[in-house]
């Protein structure tokens, strides 16, 4: 019998190498390659054609009962899975620690739990007592869920095969589980991976939504090989900054609901409260117009949420090089943007310091805020404020056009229904809105005109 070759797989990005080095030579990452479990070579002559049992086709147009999904009782959290929790489904979800992954499935759990649905929290990282000792603290002792400490598969699994399946299961966290059949310590890539086929194989043929919580690397992507995110059906991550109360659970991943979903939670002594009206949240402590600040009707999935950008323009006399510092946006089109307006609209910012923040500690990634952004460095330029009740939506390029973006009508309806009178956006950016006023900028010069000019 041929001797089974080593191979040593990645962390980071799941390539596959021959022997073990320092660097990953695909994504250039250090000290990420670990030894897989060795494979059983296969002769070139062995034939899978024949020897396997036959498998039944469906027709997709057969008439049948198609899953039901089943609310959690958190509507946030439904909002962000596209409706509920589809039976045989596999979530995993990450986040940062102590950002309350936790304690959103424990809630989560205990509504269903206490509406009829059985349900199986597995915790690989706490005790048994530790996870009772937080359900007391958030007024969730009373829940039936079945409780268990455990960080092995077979276990679990030989365990959940002699009762009835659960409506709900919850691994927290899929790096502590472990397989006596795959080599390596909890946590590596083959761990990792052979644990969750096994975890997601058992959801899938009894009907049961499975939640894996993952854990993250530095730079805040799930840890493990990214073929993980490839097995499962919905990838969520749960955001926030510890110094704010806010947390956005987000959809990466759905196949059973669109994409980039947002549930809103804030952080309270009894857990996470849902947050109905996010744009109320980002905009409160406005109260009179100030310079550098402009309201950004922005879209999360079907969901617009309203957010403040503020920004400040501070000169130098001494003839220093000026910083620019930015929270909440892209620093790389920030000075795009700001190119822009020296070199199209004669603004002179090269000797100024930029400061640029998104309130409330929001995090944008829409290109529409590109003319909220610019209407706020141009006010704090000018030491004007911008005029009141107004938002501003539109994409700059960089020959200073005004471009049209998706979801125009939604903005403004938005924008209207918070009590804004009137919304400065690119031109087609829809059918008008009752109730508020709409003008349309088609090149930024035009915007800057307006803002020194007070109109």
């Amino acid at each position: 019998m041929a001797k089974p070759k080593r191979r040593y797989v990645c962390s980071a990005c799941g390539s596959v190498a021959t022997r073990w080095q320092g660097q990953c030579a695909d994504c250039g990452e250090w000290n990420t390659l670990t030894e897989d479990a060795p494979q059983t070579v296969f002769s070139t002559r062995h034939d899978l054609s024949s020897g396997g049992r036959p498998i039944a086709f469906e027709p997709l147009d057969a008439p049948g009962m198609l899953p039901q999904r089943r609310t959690t009782g958190l509507a946030e959290f439904d909002r962000a899975l596209g409706g509920g929790l589809v039976p045989g489904s596999a979530i995993l979800m990450g986040g940062d620690p102590g950002i309350g992954k936790s304690t959103l499935l424990l809630q989560a759990s205990a509504r269903i739990a206490r509406s009829g649905g059985q349900v199986v929290y597995i915790s690989g990282e706490e005790a048994a007592g530790q996870v009772r000792l937080r359900a007391e603290r958030l007024g969730l002792a009373s829940a039936p869920i079945s409780l268990a400490s455990a960080t092995s598969v077979r276990d679990i699994l030989t365990t959940l095969g002699s009762m009835d399946a659960p409506a709900l299961l919850v691994i927290d966290s899929i790096q502590t589980m472990h397989s006596d059949q795959i080599e390596g310590a909890p946590g590596t890539v083959s761990q990792v991976r052979g644990c969750a086929f096994e975890l997601i194989r058992y959801a899938k043929e009894n009907g049961v939504a499975l939640v894996l919580v993952g854990h993250v690397t530095k730079d805040g992507s799930i840890a493990g090989p990214r073929v993980l995110e490839h097995m499962v059906d919905v990838v969520m991550a749960f955001e926030g900054e510890r110094s704010h109360q806010y947390r956005i659970l987000r959809s990466l991943k759905n196949r059973f609901g669109p994409v980039d979903e947002i549930g809103v939670f804030a952080m309270a002594g009894q857990g996470l409260e849902e947050v109905s009206n996010p744009s109320m949240l980002f905009l409160s402590g406005r109260e009179d117009p100030v310079p550098g600040s402009a309201v950004f009707p922005a879209m999360e999935g079907t969901r617009p949420v309203l957010v403040e950008i503020q920004a400040l323009i501070v000169r130098l006399q001494s003839g220093a090089t000026p910083r620019r510092a930015v929270v909440g946006w892209d620093s790389g089109r920030l000075a795009m943007l700001l190119a822009v307006l020296e070199a199209r609209c004669g603004l002179n910012l090269s000797t100024a310091e930029v400061y640029l923040n998104v309130a409330g500690g929001y995090r944008l990634s829409d290109p529409a805020a590109d003319l909220a952004v610019a209407a706020a460095l141009v006010s704090g330029l000018a030491d004007r404020p911008l005029p009141a009740a107004s938002t501003w939506f539109g994409e700059v390029s960089l020959a200073g056009e005004v471009r049209p973006v998706a979801h125009g009508g939604i903005r403004l309806r938005e924008a209207a229904k918070l009590g804004f009178e009137s919304a400065y956006a690119p031109v087609d950016s829809g059918p008008e809105v009752s109730g508020i006023r709409r003008y349309d900028i088609a090149m930024l010069p035009r915007l800057v005109d307006r803002i020194m000019g007070g109109t």
